[in-house]
């Protein structure tokens, strides 16, 4: 949401006060590597999500985390960066024509990502972002850990990346931090379904954070940490069929993220029926209540997951 960021400069700085706190990034070494100015960029790590990649690692660190289906109704994940950069993060699997479009609302963001199908390559090399597959990085970003089956066993140090995040690259996401609004209905438990996927959000109320559970199995990192965002954006979408397919054949899915619909918020043990606009790929999307105020998210980590309309 470049657009609006730029004309909504002083809501931005409150978004990003609540979101970073100490307004650096901490690095592996730990110590700020970039300002939290406006601007800058971010990096987006394409995420393997099938049960033989996890647990995952470093996602925890993640500003936000979108979820989409990807070929025979499983799911994949962009963990995007900006605010803290952990040491490693994994498994690294490969993009979607649905990424391009989705990172358009950011400032020139690196995308770190396994590779793609051959006939996309011309498509993520034409758009605005650094592609930094292990081809394209430097030569010690990327190692495949011994104790993992392959292709399951990609990680990146994102250090060695130098993808120049910095926390003010998420004003435009769109997304607006704040108090909880008034209104909303209670809700402690949510699930998504794809058809080979499921993604369940339950209240922890003594955490103040929602718990994950992905295909029936409590979410953790490698680390043992569980992922616990503070807000979950359950986002009405359409879900069509892309001319790309893989290697058995499936038809890849593309979720469209420009156009406007519903959305179903959650925060606070809540949940807040929301109106969703991104009127271009260069801007970001804005949540609002059904009277078109706009609707704050929790202080915290965010999880996007894409929903068929």
């Amino acid at each position: 949401m470049r657009r609006w960021a730029r004309t909504r400069a002083g809501a931005g700085a409150v978004a990003l006060a609540a979101l970073a706190v100490g307004c650096t990034i901490q690095t592996e070494g730990g110590g700020a590597a970039q300002g939290s100015e406006g601007g800058g960029s971010v990096l987006a790590v394409k995420i393997d999500n099938v049960g033989a990649a996890r647990p995952q690692t470093g996602i925890d660190a993640a500003d936000v985390i979108y979820v989409e289906q990807v070929e025979a109704g499983l799911s994949r994940l962009m963990a995007v960066f900006a605010t803290e950069l952990p040491p490693v993060i994994g498994p690294v699997r490969s993009a979607r024509e649905t990424d391009l479009e989705l990172l358009r609302q950011f400032d020139r963001p690196a995308l770190a990502f396994s590779g793609a199908q051959s006939k996309l390559l011309p498509l993520i090399d034409g758009s605005p972002l650094r592609a930094l597959p292990p081809g394209k990085a430097p030569g010690d970003a990327y190692y495949r850990d011994g104790g993992r089956a392959a292709p399951h066993n990609l990680f990146v140090r994102p250090k060695a990346l130098d993808s120049g995040a910095r926390a003010g690259a998420l004003e435009s996401t769109g997304f607006r931090f704040g108090p909880r609004p008034a209104g909303g209905t209670p809700e402690t438990r949510r699930t998504v379904r794809y058809p080979s996927a499921s993604f369940t959000f339950d209240w922890v109320e003594y955490e103040g954070r929602w718990r994950v559970a992905m295909d029936g199995t409590r979410a953790r990192t490698s680390g043992g940490k569980e992922l616990r965002p503070s807000t979950v954006v359950v986002q009405y979408v359409k879900v069509r069929p892309s001319r790309f397919h893989d290697r058995s054949g499936s038809v890849t899915p593309f979720t469209e993220t420009v156009g406007e619909g519903t959305a179903r918020v959650l925060r606070d043990g809540r949940a807040y029926e929301a109106r969703w606009e991104r009127p271009s790929a260069g801007d970001g999307t804005r949540f609002t209540t059904p009277g078109g105020e706009p609707l704050p998210f929790a202080e915290g980590q965010v999880w996007v997951v894409y929903a068929k309309a």
